[in-house]
């Protein structure tokens, strides 16, 4: 879950109350944001993950339906919180709380083989709250690949300020797209720049890296090392929650379509603008049409 405060001073301070200038309650979720911008764009979406057998589980689990995501892999867990998060969220950026409940519940055990045999793509965001399943994906993606299936991650932000530089590459080495933002990638590969990560010697990966750099767009390493970048869409957004989920999804969906370079890049950049244009990661999801629209100035 999300619970979103926004407004232009929504930073709270011991002892005083402010008034803020919305609140909103929406399906959260990193993985699951990006999975309802793909099932928008088009795609046929198969949603594994655990959720507490509380409200929010259910309200989480019927958001999914909701979008057009198949929830048939989502199991409800006895006698735990679905996990939460409260976004401060202003129209520049946002902050986070986060309770983690069922987030780091998930194992291999919930992952059916039958579906993955079905698979054409896999994808999973926050790296750093999986605890469950993080030693589990270098060799979950590898099997994967030998078996023509791509794969992609998104790390998220490391609340214990670790970065796990060792793990990452593990999986990095056999992922497809690995889109991490500006912030992620420059504290597991420090760097002062996102240019100098990306012509750096960073671990053997037969796919692409992709990078979201928020106002200034995206940059792009392919697998031979060169490097491409591609500039925003110019929005005023209302609330940034969910943006770089629905870039994700951008990523992928275009990949799969066979877009690659500057024209993947700005096909994804198009769709973390308009999502900007609604409160929460699934208020405002991208289609193909609007995306062409946004392309073309309309």
């Amino acid at each position: 879950m999300d619970i979103i405060i926004s407004g232009r001073d929504v930073m709270p301070e011991w002892n005083r109350e402010k008034m803020v200038d919305g609140f909103e309650i929406v399906l959260g979720s990193s993985s699951a944001i990006t999975a309802c911008a793909l099932a928008s764009l088009g795609a046929d979406v198969r949603f594994v993950s655990v959720v507490g057998d509380d409200d929010f589980g259910t309200f989480c689990t019927d958001e999914l339906q909701r979008m057009g995501v198949n929830t048939e892999h989502v199991t409800r867990l006895p006698g735990v919180k679905t996990g939460v998060t409260l976004s401060l969220s202003t129209p520049e950026d946002r902050g986070l709380l986060t309770y983690a409940g069922s987030i780091p519940l998930l194992t291999p055990h919930y992952i059916p083989r039958t579906l993955l045999q079905q698979a054409a793509h896999l994808h999973f965001g926050s790296y750093y709250l999986q605890d469950g399943m993080r030693p589990h994906w270098p060799e979950l993606f590898r099997r994967l690949r030998a078996d023509g299936i791509s794969t992609s991650f998104d790390t998220g932000w490391d609340v214990a300020n670790q970065w796990d530089r060792e793990g990452i590459s593990a999986v990095l080495k056999e992922t497809d797209l690995f889109i991490p933002s500006e912030d992620e990638l420059l504290h597991i590969f420090p760097a002062d720049r996102v240019a100098d990560v990306l012509e750096s010697e960073l671990p053997s990966t037969g796919g692409l890296i992709v990078v979201k750099q928020g106002s200034r767009g995206a940059s792009l390493r392919e697998p031979d090392g060169s490097t491409i970048s591609a500039g925003p869409y110019a929005m005023t957004p209302v609330d940034t929650t969910g943006a770089g989920d629905c870039f994700n999804a951008g990523i992928i969906y275009g990949y799969l379509l066979g877009r690659r370079g500057e024209e993947l890049l700005r096909f994804a950049n198009a769709c973390g603008a308009l999502s900007t244009l609604g409160i929460g990661g699934t208020g405002s999801l991208p289609t193909v049409e609007a995306v062409l629209r946004l392309q073309a100035g309309e």
